[in-house]
This record gives structure tokens, C-alpha cells and sequence, in this order.
């Protein structure tokens, strides 16, 4: 695929076309009850931080036991990444399980597939048993190469796998969209659906059957004693509980688990758009870079494509509309644009071996329990740990729960490579940002535009809102204290080391951090 080389002109075309501010398709088309925020001491006997797809799975699924289960979210239920997927319900996670093969074994590879084969089941047979309207649609999925470069010879290293594990995938050489290939692994039986009309079922069955809902309450610390308490920030009372379940992206505590240094964040793109030609079905993700992602949606008997990809590290791009300028380029060429009404980004997280991390948050903490690191297969891995948890919750022994030990043994060679890059990269920010010597100057931005400036001899973020106020806020980072990034496509203050994001008025937004950047 061959893009016009002229960035301005791209960016230009990109800035009147797409949507001004960033909003979620599936935010967009989904309205939700508001939940208080804690005011007072509680005591139950589970606590789940995180209203995204594992929290609110595992909230279910233990009121379900006839357990008492709060569910605490420090923002919006389902304002996280679980509210910016592009929401593929599929075993077919990417070049997986050559990798697999390759840093495990073929039995923990197979294994892998079986419990996203699992978690797929399991959410079909919710949607089936209980009428869920929820746009569910059987798909077949594809990963695919356009050119015979590094892309394509994984791509047959991933079709390999595929034979020697008996994964029912197939390789073909065309697929249904307009696109001209070298070859594809097609995985029938997979599906795509309306992920926040799914999970707001399950959410309200949660409340009807006795659950508890808080919004808008940021959890700083959780005390761990035999019965752990969970600190609400800024305030003197807090949660005491039996167990802890943390979904919340970000564990939402550490405890000496150092997932800080173990979890790399990186963001990626999404348009809505509805096209020229019609959509001929299948789920498509690219094995060759940039990546790109296709699916499409229905909503109210109208057809969008769910166009994703061009993914980052956090905080360490600058021109940030270019990648939705780019996304824009490549579907229009594909398929012909309408309109654009959507776009959004979405932040996720990698381990240092690319498996998920489900299970006790350290071996000291058993009753403190997590799940992180889906690598941007949420649908299935995010669910498949609520079952995990929930088991593990009520004493349950589960087949998968070694494989996705946080404290499982990462291949020496891979976990020391991935960990030296990803804190050397830590430490150059670090350094870096400290010296930053641009010098721009706050009086000078226009309306809605933001940059790093110098203000009074300090390196301050400044925002100048549509009404022309200035927001100034100090750009060290309240996690770890490296100097945090403008994004300008989504309008935040982005740290390049671990993935924290902030608001123009410096509130939290993305974890690890919970306290917001100072006011300058």
C-alpha cells in the first residue's frame, strides 16, 4: 500500500476531516447508569478494582457464588481500554504461537489456544443463554502479509505452528476485501460484537443480583494484612475485604512485584468509518509493519469498519495525528470513505514474554490477585482471567493458572534482553526530558493547542483551552518523575517510561500513577 509522501498535505487533510476530539464508537453508542462514589468505611468479602471486561466478568461471575462483591473504578465504568478495543473475540492473537513454541513448549502453546478458545465459548454461551443483543457475529479471522519481507516469512514460521499443534487454521493466498496479499492464516469460527453492550448486561446483572458499584474512586495503596484494606486517595477511609482482585490495567498495587519494570504500555489508533463499498466480512490483522486491523461493526442497520493499528510505545511520539492521518489513508484507498465519525486511541500492556500475567500479584500476597498484560487481546485473555481469578477467589484449582503465574519463570535470555531495553529506554527518558532545552513560550499557543514551554525558568505543560485559558502544570511525572510528553491528538500529558497519562489540567487518566501533576 503506497501513501501520499507529503506529510503536511496528509495532515492537513487529516486535521478537517476527522473528528475533533477523540470519542469511542462503542462509548458513543452505548448509554450507562452513574454510580456514587465511596463517602464512607466499607467491609465485603472481595474487592474488584477495574470496571473493565475482567473486573466486571470476575464482579459476575463471584456474585454469581453468592459471594459480597464491591466493585470500585477510579474513573467511568468502562472509560478504560476495555471502552477503546477494537473488540475481536479471537484465539488468533497476532504471530503468537510460533513464539510460543519457540520460548515455552508445544503443550503451554496448546494450551495458550485452549483457554482462548474457553474464554470464547464461555462469552458466546452468556450471549446465547441470556438473548445479549450485542451485534455477535461469527467471523473467520485472518493474519495476513502484503509483502514477502520479514512479515511473510513469520507468517509461514506461524502457519508451522499452526500444523504442529493441530490449530485449525488454514493458509490462503486472497481475502474477501480488496487487498493484494502474499498469503494469509485464515481461523474460522471466531467472532466480533458490541464489547459495552455485552459487558453493560453483565453489569447490571451484577447489581441486580446484589453488587455494589463505585465510580470516580481512585484506589492509592492497599494495606496488605490478613484481611488486605484498600486506601481510597485523598480521603481516611478505605475498603477492608477478604480478597483483592485487581483488573485495573496497571495492578493497583505492587507489592515488590516490580511490574512497573515488567510492563511496557503502548498506545494504538481507531477510526469508525463508514465507507463507499461494503464491507465483505472477516476480521483482519496485518503481520507485516505498520500494523493494521479490520473489522466491521453494525449500529442501528448501518455498517462501519473498524480500521486500528499504527501502535507505539507511550509517550514517545510527538505528531500523534499523523497515525490517525494514516489509518484514514489506508482505508480510504481500501474501501472509499463516507465519513469519519469516530476515533480513539487505546493504551495496553506487554510482559517481557508476551504472556499475560493472572494469578497472586507476588508469592507473599495470595489473597491479592491480577490481571494485566493482555498484549491488545482483551476480549478473550481479559475474560479468560475473570474465570481464573474467580476460581482462585473461591480456592478452585485451574488448568491455565501456572502458564499465567505473574511469578512464573520468564525464559533468562528473553526476560533479561526485553527488561535491559525496556529500562534502558526508562533511563535515556529519564535523562532526556530532564533536558529538554526547547523554548517555546506559553503565550503563544493558539486555542486547543498545548507544547512543553518555559515558564519562569521551569519546563511547564501548557494547554490554551477552545475559550483561550491557559493551563499550566508542572511535567514531572508523580509516579516515577520523568517528564511527561504532549499528546496532541488526544489532547494528554503522556509519560514516556511507563505509560502514565494525565489530562490537560493534569488529572489522571492512565496508571501507574494515582496523583495528579502539579499545578503550576
Amino acid at each position: 500500500m503506497k501513501y501520499d509522501s507529503n506529510r503536511d498535505l496528509t495532515r492537513k487533510t487529516a486535521e478537517t476531516e476527522l473528528p475533533e476530539k477523540p470519542y469511542s464508537f462503542w462509548r458513543a453508542t452505548t448509554e450507562f447508569p452513574t454510580f456514587p462514589t465511596l463517602e464512607q468505611e466499607l467491609d465485603t468479602e472481595i474487592a474488584v478494582v477495574g470496571a473493565g471486561i475482567t473486573g466486571i466478568t470476575a464482579a459476575y461471575l463471584l456474585v454469581l457464588e453468592g459471594r459480597k462483591v464491591v466493585l470500585v473504578e477510579g474513573d467511568r465504568v468502562l472509560n478504560g481500554t476495555t471502552g477503546h478495543t477494537t473488540a475481536k473475540v479471537t484465539s488468533q492473537h497476532g504471530l503468537i504461537y510460533d513464539h510460543l513454541r519457540s520460548h515455552f513448549s508445544d503443550e503451554q502453546a496448546r494450551l495458550y489456544y485452549e483457554g482462548a478458545e474457553e474464554a470464547k465459548a464461555f462469552m458466546q454461551q452468556l450471549v446465547q443463554d441470556n438473548g445479549i443483543d450485542c451485534d455477535w457475529q461469527e467471523e473467520t479471522a485472518y493474519i495476513y502479509a502484503e509483502n514477502e519481507d520479514s512479515g511473510f516469512k513469520q507468517l509461514k514460521k506461524e502457519m508451522d505452528a499452526y500444523r504442529e499443534l493441530g490449530l485449525p487454521g488454514e493458509w490462503v493466498e486472497s481475502l474477501p476485501i480488496p487487498l493484494s496479499i502474499e498469503g494469509a492464516i485464515a481461523l474460522p469460527g471466531q467472532a466480533r460484537f458490541h464489547p459495552l453492550q455485552y459487558l453493560k448486561f453483565l453489569l447490571l446483572e451484577f447489581l441486580r443480583l446484589g453488587g455494589t458499584i463505585y465510580e470516580n474512586t481512585m484506589i492509592s495503596e492497599v494495606e496488605n494484612d490478613e484481611r488486605p484494606r484498600l486506601l481510597v486517595q485523598d480521603r481516611d477511609f478505605g475498603i477492608r475485604c477478604d480478597t483483592v482482585i485487581s483488573g485495573s490495567h496497571y495492578p493497583v498495587t505492587d507489592q515488590n512485584g516490580f511490574y512497573f519494570a515488567r510492563l511496557q504500555p503502548e498506545r494504538s489508533y481507531t477510526l469508525a468509518i463508514r465507507a463507499e463499498t461494503p464491507f465483505e466480512g472477516g476480521m483482519y490483522i496485518s503481520a507485516d509493519e505498520p500494523k493494521h486491523s479490520l473489522r466491521s461493526a453494525t449500529f442501528d442497520d448501518q455498517q462501519y469498519i473498524i480500521v486500528g493499528g499504527k501502535g507505539h510505545r507511550t509517550g514517545q511520539e510527538g505528531d500523534t495525528i499523523m497515525h490517525y492521518a494514516e489509518l484514514k489513508m489506508f482505508a480510504g484507498n481500501l474501501f472509499g470513505l463516507h465519513d469519519i465519525p469516530y476515533r480513539w486511541s487505546s493504551q495496553d500492556l506487554y510482559s517481557l514474554d508476551k504472556l499475560p500475567c493472572i494469578g497472586p500479584l507476588t508469592s507473599d500476597t495470595p489473597n491479592i490477585l491480577v490481571g494485566t498484560a493482555y498484549a491488545k487481546w482483551g476480549m478473550t485473555t481479559g475474560t479468560l482471567a475473570a474465570i481464573m481469578l474467580t476460581d482462585q477467589a473461591m480456592g478452585r484449582d485451574n488448568r491455565y493458572a501456572e502458564l499465567f503465574d505473574p511469578a512464573r519463570k520468564v525464559p533468562f535470555l528473553k526476560r533479561m534482553q526485553t527488561a535491559v531495553e525496556h529500562n534502558m529506554t526508562v533511563a535515556k527518558e529519564l535523562v532526556t526530558g530532564k533536558l529538554d532545552f526547547n523554548r517555546h513560550k506559553a503565550e503563544d499557543l493558539k486555542p486547543d493547542q498545548g507544547a512543553v514551554v518555559w515558564q519562569r525558568g521551569k519546563r511547564t505543560g501548557a494547554y490554551r483551552d477552545p475559550q483561550g485559558n491557559l493551563h499550566l502544570v508542572d511535567t514531572t511525572c508523580t509516579h516515577m518523575g520523568c517528564e511527561v510528553q504532549w499528546n496532541e491528538a488526544e489532547r494528554s500529558w503522556d509519560c514516556p517510561c511507563h505509560g502514565g497519562r494525565f489530562d490537560y489540567k493534569g488529572e489522571v487518566l492512565e496508571g501507574p500513577p494515582t496523583e495528579p501533576l502539579k499545578k503550576r
